[in-house]
């Protein structure tokens, strides 16, 4: 991964307690079939783990760190913190746009290496790097697809598929899908949707989000762009391991017809490129 140069940003133990966090509540469904929304509460290994490297994270940043204000720092920690992480829908509004306190600027880092190796240990499924390249290159049941138009359809109402985040035999930061790299996705209208998304970068963070259309252009999608759908955001994804590399399940059901993205929510991933077209058909 190349390094990016970070104009304004969340400050790096901020990213890196927000990536730990939701890497570690969304892997910690426990088997490729459970969706991010099982993780959302605050109970069992997952939201331990969270408190846990927040509190370490506290407490190496001093009265002047990462969570010196009352109501970050206990927003942060607790329930309703957590919960956001994993993909909930909305973030505080201490945390957006012009909000966003000191403590949470100017880094110089690209935050998926520093979230990416943070969090490469965290509890929660995984997949071999064979079954990640077989699972990637594969059509799905149910799917036609056309390599001259760029695009999958799925005629079903049940709608199953595998998307790798920027696995090394592609092009950097990008996605690939039935191995095309970030092909438009077509489903129909109240199509419930299994997305497995597998993180196979080999040293940074990422996540994908299902929002909408004019997203792609935030540099921080997971601050700015509500999920489009119930269930629809895996905000981080750690790196892999020797005990494989880390999956989570999106679950949801697709509403309105329209076109939305796909992208990655690491900050300035979907401005390089990691984002693609999401199409509910009539």
């Amino acid at each position: 991964m190349k390094r990016t140069r970070l104009a304004m940003a969340i400050g790096t133990a901020a990213i890196a307690a927000a990536g730990l966090g939701a890497a570690t509540a969304i892997t910690a469904c426990g088997s490729g079939s459970q969706a991010p929304v099982a993780a959302t509460t605050s109970s069992g290994s997952a939201y331990s783990y969270y408190r846990s490297m927040m509190g370490r994270l506290y407490s190496a940043s001093g009265s002047s760190g990462m969570m010196s204000g009352t109501s970050s720092r206990g927003w942060m920690m607790g329930g309703t913190g957590y919960r956001w992480m994993v993909g909930g829908l909305d973030a505080p509004a201490w945390m957006r746009g012009s909000a966003l306190p000191a403590y949470m600027m100017g880094s110089s880092r690209d935050p998926g290496k520093i979230m990416g190796a943070l969090y490469a240990s965290a509890p929660g499924a995984r997949v071999s790097a064979s079954e990640a390249a077989r699972s990637g290159s594969q059509v799905p049941a149910g799917a036609t697809v056309s390599r001259a138009q760029h695009r999958i359809t799925f005629s079903g109402t049940s709608v199953r598929l595998t998307v790798l985040a920027s696995p090394a035999s592609g092009p950097d930061e990008t996605f690939r899908i039935a191995g095309m790299v970030n092909p438009t996705i077509v489903v129909k209208a109240h199509a419930h949707v299994s997305m497995q998304v597998v993180n196979a970068d080999p040293d940074t963070a990422h996540g994908l989000v299902i929002t909408a259309s004019g997203a792609g252009s935030s540099w921080m999608p997971m601050l700015t762009a509500r999920p489009a759908f119930p269930g629809s955001a895996a905000w981080f994804l750690g790196n892999p391991t020797s005990a494989g590399m880390h999956a989570a399940t999106l679950s949801f059901t697709v509403g309105t017809p329209g076109t939305y993205r796909y992208l990655c929510p690491v900050p300035g991933h979907a401005q390089k490129g990691m984002t693609g077209t999401f199409t509910v058909s009539g």
